[in-house]
């Protein structure tokens, strides 16, 4: 069973929740119209190190304090952020079974610099869902939808970092799969779809359509 349609953030490699979003729903919209929220995975993603989970963002140009619409949102580039999240990404998952696979295909996000985090998001989730191969066009929002408290899918806010704002998610159940450091540091649950895609490769669309509760 599939939901008509889910509404997400945009997202910044989203995590492993997120992406299963893409083989649960008819058709998904990306929210365009909202203000942007910080410490969000809007510019933020986690991937596992040798030593647990590292938390990367990406920073972006303040605006002192004003509100400002996720799409005007710009990069900064003030520090080479990206020279160290690469090297970051390299030391996690070069030993992985599919790292030289892929490692090409996302080393280009790190180096050109594209002006708008929105249009960056959404350049790598493209790439993204092209890699998993999930055939699935992406909407965009033409405003700003307000839902009713039981509307089960919005998830422009729940999937989050934030404990606090994290809903139960009755599409969503996280499934084992191979992590390079799992015997170390333990299997760790919804990371970055990165650690899924160099880790399982070719069997990471299958291993994400296990993660969706077929029931509502």
């Amino acid at each position: 069973m599939q939901a008509a349609e889910i509404y997400l953030s945009t997202a910044c490699f989203g995590n492993i929740q997120y992406f299963s979003k893409f083989v649960a729903a008819e058709k998904i919209y990306i929210e365009q119209h909202e203000n942007y929220m910080k410490q969000s995975f809007r510019n933020r993603y986690e991937i596992l190190t040798a030593n647990g989970k590292l938390s990367l963002v990406i920073p972006v140009e303040h605006n002192f304090g004003n509100k400002i619409l996720i799409r005007d949102v710009r990069i900064s580039y003030a520090q080479s952020w990206q020279k160290s999240q690469w090297r970051a990404l390299e030391t996690a998952y070069n030993s992985s079974p599919f790292f030289e696979y892929y490692n090409n295909d996302l080393k280009h996000f790190f180096e050109y610099k594209e002006k708008y985090l929105f249009d960056f998001n959404t350049k790598i989730t493209n790439k993204i869902l092209e890699l998993l191969e999930i055939d699935k066009q992406i909407f965009f929002t033409e405003k700003y939808k307000t839902f009713d408290d039981d509307f089960m899918f919005d998830y422009r806010s729940s999937i989050s970092p934030k404990t606090r704002q994290i809903k139960e998610d009755r599409m969503f159940e996280p499934q084992k799969y191979y992590q390079v450091f799992a015997q170390k540091n333990g299997f760790k649950a919804n990371p970055s779809i990165i650690d899924l895609l160099f880790n399982e490769g070719t069997n990471a669309k299958d291993e994400l359509i296990k993660c969706v509760k077929q029931s509502l």
